[in-house]
C-alpha cells in the first residue's frame, strides 16, 4: 500500500478493526448515537486508538459519501514498538541515534524529515499518537518512500519515550532557541535521540524541562528561525559529521 486509505461508515470501520487494519485516526461526529454506534464502541473499548469527536462538517469535507456519522485514515505503514526498536538499536555496532517529534503538524515537513532521517541512518522517529501529522500520501510522497525504512513509533506523549530512552542510556537533546549551546559543542557520537518541535510553538514547556541537553543552530540573517525540516537536517548530519 502506498497511500493512506480513507475509509468511512460505520461497519466499514468496525471491520477495519477486526482486520487489525493499523488505523492511524478516527473522526467520529459529535452527539453520534444508535445500535451501530453501540456495537462500534464496544470495539473501540480498551484499544488505544486516536480519536476525534467533530461536527458533522468536518466529516462531509472527509468524505464525499454516506460516513454515518464515522470516517477513519488507514496508515500505509505499520508502527513499530518503542522498546522493540530500542532494544535492536542498542545491539549495533553504531550508537543509536533517534528522532522526537513534538506534535509536529504539516504532513510534507514530516515527509521530508522521514528522508532525511533515512538518508542519516535514525533507528527510529518517535510521534505522539494526538496533535501530531497524520500519515498521509502526501507524507509518503515527500519521503520520497523512506516512511517504508525507518520505523515509525507513536507513544501516549513525548514524555514517555524521553524517560524511556533516558532509563536506556540514550541521551535526550533539545533543537530549541531557548539556550545559548551551538548543536557543535554537543558530542552526538554517543547515543543521542534528538527532540524536534512544532513548526510555530516549538518544543512543549513539560518537554524542554525533562530533556539532558539543549541546543541551537547559528542564525547570520534577520529571520529568527529554520523551517523544521531544514533544522532537523542540520542536526542529524552534525550527528553524522561526528560520527564519520
Amino acid at each position: 500500500m502506498t497511500d493512506t486509505t480513507t475509509i468511512f461508515g460505520i461497519r466499514a470501520v468496525i471491520e477495519a478493526i477486526q482486520n487489525n487494519k493499523t488505523i492511524d485516526k478516527i473522526f467520529i461526529q459529535k452527539g453520534l448515537s444508535g445500535h451501530l454506534f453501540q456495537e462500534l464502541q464496544q470495539h473501540l473499548h480498551g484499544g488505544e486508538y486516536n480519536i476525534s469527536y467533530v461536527p458533522i462538517e468536518k466529516l462531509n469535507r472527509l468524505a464525499k459519501g454516506n460516513h454515518q456519522g464515522v470516517v477513519a485514515k488507514i496508515s500505509p505503514v505499520a508502527f513499530a514498538d518503542l522498546e522493540d526498536v530500542v532494544s535492536k538499536a542498542q545491539e549495533q555496532e553504531t550508537a543509536p541515534l533517534f528522532l522526537l517529534l513534538d506534535q509536529i503538524d504539516d504532513v510534507r515537513n514530516f515527509g521530508a524529515i522521514i528522508r532525511t532521517a533515512e538518508c542519516c541512518g535514525v533507528n527510529g522517529i518517535v510521534v505522539q499518537k494526538k496533535g501530531g501529522a497524520l500519515i498521509t500520501a502526501d507524507t509518503v510522497k515527500t519521503s520520497a518512500g523512506a516512511i517504508f525504512n525507518v520505523p515509525i513509533i507513536k507513544v501516549d506523549h513525548i514524555k514517555d519515550a524521553i524517560y524511556y530512552m533516558q532509563a536506556s542510556g540514550i541521551k535526550v537533546v533539545a533543537a530549541t532557541e531557548k539556550t545559548e549551546d551551538l548543536i557543535y559543542s554537543k558530542d552526538l557520537s554517543e547515543p543521542v535521540a534528538l527532540v524536534m518541535g512544532n513548526e510555530g510553538k516549538g518544543i512543549s514547556p513539560s518537554v524542554l524541562k525533562i530533556v539532558d541537553e539543549k541546543a541551537k543552530l547559528p542564525l547570520q540573517g534577520s529571520i529568527g528561525s529554520l523551517n523544521v525540516s531544514v533544522a532537523c537536517g542540520a542536526f542529524l548530519y552534525e550527528a553524522v559529521r561526528q560520527r564519520l
